[in-house]
């Protein structure tokens, strides 16, 4: 048995952040890790300018090695309107970084090793018990009906500081520069993406040249393709008895816009400013009091990830036609576009 002050239910890159913060301010932490090896398939994960800030407070980012994204270009397949998101309208050095999970979640648990945070497979008797993974009955659950296919593809020439985002009509097109080569993550029905997913590689670059064109460059090849469903996941309240709820165990967002990871990372960070002069971890009234911190950025963020999820399917006429006015109204728009590629940065306060 071990006891604790604060004990963080989960070992992933939330889980692993937070007990960096805590550990780093004095608090006394166990880290609880499942006996469950992490997906060795390609994950891509888009990490924002936010979450590199909180992450060299962790002391957890000098190690990584991530790919720059200094422009996103959003368009949709099909009808006019496109907008151009960039790190100097934003007023940041980049707007996001993309690694893969498996080194960046290896990265970071490195970390907690070398810096003597404990780990066990379970604690009893903690002030404060942190659920950072996982999800209970008192989660609302809506089904996407949708898969995103997930690949890594070749470009000629080299893909370098540019992300693509597709509105098409079976779903989202994500394309993320990481290393030279594009991570493809593009939401679809389950049938269509089994399909892609089979189909030789010519095939499916063609249907992903159909999809984006050639504003992104030559497809050359495609690496590994696997799938992974996509639904929406929010828990009623991220506090309980001497219990708080972070990441996952909180929240699981549609992928579009890449939100989910971020806005775990900004849970953790909040938790970490609440607990850091605070005398019983647990106490109700420190758990509500990070309750109402996390609930604009929480809630906001869901709505905005679930109606993009949602708005930019179909290929309906009138529905395209408003949908590019929608874009080319916010690319012509500077304020505009600075507050929308602010917010996706820091969430709905400019934290950390």
């Amino acid at each position: 048995m071990t006891q604790a002050e604060i004990a963080i239910h989960g070992a992933g890159p939330v889980g692993c952040a937070l007990a960096l913060l805590l550990h780093g301010q004095g608090n006394a932490v166990v880290l609880i890790q499942k006996q469950i090896a992490a997906p060795s398939s390609l994950r891509p994960i888009a990490l924002s300018h936010a979450s590199r800030l909180i992450l060299e407070r962790a002391g957890a980012w000098q190690s990584l090695a991530p790919t720059a994204i200094e422009t996103i270009h959003v368009s949709q397949q099909g009808s006019f309107g496109r907008t151009r998101l960039s790190a100097e309208d934003a007023g940041v050095p980049a707007l996001g970084y993309v690694v893969d999970y498996r080194p960046f979640l290896d990265s970071l648990q490195h970390e907690v090793a070398e810096r003597g945070i404990r780990m066990a497979a379970k604690a009893n008797e903690a002030a404060l018990t942190v659920h950072a993974e996982g999800s209970s009955e008192e989660t609302k659950e809506k089904d996407y009906g949708q898969e995103a296919v997930v690949a890594l593809v070749t470009m000629r020439p080299a893909a370098s500081g540019t992300a693509w985002e597709r509105f098409t009509p079976e779903g989202p097109l994500a394309l993320l520069p990481m290393g030279g080569r594009l991570c493809v993550v593009w939401g679809m029905r389950p049938e269509r993406a089994r399909v892609l997913c089979d189909a030789p590689q010519a095939d499916f670059l063609a249907a992903l040249s159909q999809a984006i064109g050639r504003r992104a460059g030559e497809l050359v090849s495609v690496g590994e393709r696997h799938r992974a469903p996509l639904a929406l996941r929010v828990r009623n309240s991220r506090v309980g008895e001497r219990a708080a709820f972070i990441g996952n165990a909180a929240q699981t967002l549609h992928p579009v816009a890449g939100q989910g990871l971020n806005l775990g990372l900004r849970d953790a960070w909040d938790l970490a400013q609440v607990l850091r002069d605070a005398t019983d971890p647990g106490e109700a009234r420190v758990l509500q009091r990070f309750a109402r911190l996390r609930r604009i950025d929480a809630a906001t963020t869901v709505q905005v990830t679930d109606f993009l999820a949602d708005a930019f399917l179909g290929n309906h006429r009138i529905t395209g036609l408003m949908r590019g006015f929608a874009l080319t109204a916010l690319d012509i728009c500077l304020p505009a576009r600075r507050f929308f590629a602010r917010r996706m940065i820091f969430g709905a306060s400019a934290l950390p």
